[in-house]
């Protein structure tokens, strides 16, 4: 596997443009999935702090004192832990069109940052403020573009 790229995005509107310069340049991927997957998951999973998420994901509250301080300080640092597998609903489709998809990611993200209700409680980490929820998502996609690199 090549060099993956040391990403940190500020907000989402960065991670939202980083998509579209790889969009418009091409890429090369370092990883499993194409840009294109990369935006369905990271729309799939934020999409539920505002519409909620399944309740059997809940089963998994009596760890959350854990994942919040074991966890959630990897996710949010540089280097992010590698090879977790994420629940079948979360994973996309192997054909997607990259261009539909960074758009859809894009329109995801909007709607999470003008969201002025109250966010789920994340399946991991319960219920956080605004700015740590909108972190995590932040940090969440520099953890996956990081594996595409720019075709130039």
């Amino acid at each position: 596997m090549s060099q993956l790229r040391q990403l940190q995005f500020n907000n989402l509107e960065a991670a939202v443009e980083d998509a579209r310069q790889l969009l418009a340049s091409g890429y090369v991927r370092n990883g499993n999935w194409s840009l294109g997957q990369i935006c369905r998951h990271l729309t799939l999973v934020q999409d539920p702090s505002i519409d909620g998420y399944p309740g059997w994901m809940s089963l998994f509250a009596p760890l959350r004192p854990l994942m919040r301080r074991w966890l959630l300080p990897k996710v949010l640092g540089r280097d992010s832990p590698r090879g977790i597998r994420t629940a079948p609903m979360f994973v996309p489709p192997d054909s997607l069109d990259d261009a539909a998809e960074v758009e859809a990611f894009s329109a995801s993200v909007e709607r999470l940052i003008n969201h002025s209700g109250q966010f789920a409680p994340h399946p991991a980490f319960g219920r956080m403020p605004r700015d740590k929820i909108l972190a995590i998502h932040t940090a969440h996609a520099a953890h996956h573009l990081r594996f595409l690199c720019s075709g130039i």
